[in-house]
């Protein structure tokens, strides 16, 4: 067993407060939100069940928590109205500020504003 797997193996949680386990190695019954989601399930309001430790050399670990999933509940189901201020949102973030038109594409925070706008000259060299 390595350093790494044994600093990150706590079963029990004697060393950090709750169950760890390595990267890749949640016993079942147990999964990460994203798992959840996949599954189309919620953690629906129940603690944290246990962490998974992926050891990063200089750095601190990244740690994805766990949940069981006898305790996670189905995801809610998406409403006229929760779905309506969706799109408007997606609409605001392909909207340029500048031109006022749908980019086509979600315009990237850096620019503030369409690719077009935000480069002018290079739109004229091209023609």
């Amino acid at each position: 067993m390595s350093y790494s797997y044994a600093k990150c193996f706590d079963p029990n949680g004697a060393r950090h407060g709750i169950p760890t386990f390595p990267w890749r190695c949640a016993p079942d019954g147990m999964a990460t939100r994203r798992q959840l989601r996949a599954r189309g399930m919620r953690p629906g309001g129940q603690p944290v069940a246990g962490q998974v430790l992926r050891p990063r050399y200089r750095r601190g670990p990244l740690v994805a928590y766990l949940y069981r999933l006898d305790c996670a509940k189905p995801v809610r189901p998406m409403t006229p109205a929760k779905r309506a201020a969706l799109d408007k949102a997606n609409t605001a973030r392909r909207t340029c500020p500048k031109c006022r038109t749908d980019a086509g594409y979600v315009i990237p925070l850096s620019l503030g504003m369409c690719v077009p706008c935000a480069y002018p000259d290079d739109e004229q060299r091209a023609a």
